[in-house]
């Protein structure tokens, strides 16, 4: 009962937050970080279902989220795709692709893991700089405006309300699924694999199903950044950019969702405080994520949360 109150109350402030930003500020700026932030936090989210409930370490997910932006460019450029079946295309093709390699990849473990998805995003990116004649290589290229079953998705408030609604959804059914027997399995396999498969659970097809769910969420997302934004290029899929999703993981607070989303709103806007120090910007940024591992190490969220709780003792 207190875990299904907390997840509950998690979701209301969640929500509020959401009603409340465009009522405080209709300013274009923030309402563009509030988005930015929104389809961060969704992939982030995903994630953090497979790195921090599965345990299962990803460094090439950028690629994923290449794949769905390219799709949508590309097939609705070249090809005349509606947008929609352009980013469920490509949604498709990131399902499949996670899918085949998911078996062989994550029966490594560790760093042999490690490298192994880090390589496969940096094929994705070689892939998408080298395709030039209808990705645009790396001068990038640009994406038609998004339109759904005949309605314009244009503007700040619309592009706001679109992420704020799939960012409680996600939300809510990734609460949902840590909560059911398939997330208690994930947690099992991050606790001890042996022990897992002795208790029953299809280890390898629990992890492949993750990283395939993980994998369409950025897909999407990074369909949706595409037709947003309005312009790519191929740093969406590179490698820091990955480095970027997995740090909005561990900063928030891995095995926890809420986490993602904190880690996801800190690390979209540090870029923007941090411009203020001229050249320094990356130096502060390594001190904050160097301090907040010292003394944070479970990320910020699980920690504020444990701490909380042994004050009200």
């Amino acid at each position: 009962m207190k875990t299904l109150f907390s997840r509950n109350t998690g979701l209301i402030i969640l929500a509020v937050i959401l009603l409340a930003l465009p009522l405080l500020t209709s300013n274009a700026f923030y309402l563009d970080l509030a988005i930015k932030i929104a389809i961060n936090a969704i992939v982030a989210i995903g994630l953090n279902l497979l790195i921090g409930y599965a345990g299962q370490i990803s460094l090439g997910h950028a690629g994923f989220l290449g794949i769905g932006a390219y799709s949508s460019a590309v097939l609705t450029t070249h090809f005349g795709f509606p947008p929609l079946l352009a980013m469920l295309t490509g949604a498709a093709a990131v399902a499949l692709l996670a899918f085949l390699v998911a078996r062989p990849i994550l029966k490594l473990k560790g760093h042999y893991l490690a490298m192994a998805t880090l390589g496969l995003g940096i094929i994705i990116s070689i892939v998408i700089t080298n395709e030039a004649k209808y990705t645009g290589g790396p001068d990038g290229m640009s994406v038609p405006a998004l339109t759904i079953l005949g309605w314009d998705v244009t503007g700040d408030a619309t592009w706001y309300t679109l992420v704020a609604v799939l960012l409680i959804v996600i939300t809510w059914a990734a609460q949902n699924l840590i909560d059911a027997p398939a997330g208690r399995a994930l947690q099992a396999i991050h606790g001890s694999e042996v022990a897992a498969r002795v208790a029953g659970i299809d280890v390898a097809g629990a992890k492949v199903k993750i990283f395939v769910v993980s994998a369409i969420l950025a897909s999407l997302m990074g369909s949706l950044t595409a037709h947003y934004v309005g312009f790519l290029t191929p740093g969406q899929a590179g490698f820091f950019h990955s480095i970027e999703l997995m740090t909005m993981v561990v900063v928030g607070g891995m095995a926890s969702v809420f986490g993602s989303i904190v880690g996801a709103a800190l690390l979209t806007l540090l870029p923007q405080v941090l411009s203020a120090f001229e050249g320094w910007e990356t130096v502060v940024f390594g001190a904050i994520l160097m301090a907040t591992m010292i003394f944070l190490p479970a990320g910020l969220v699980p920690t504020l949360r444990l701490r909380f709780a042994k004050g009200g003792h």
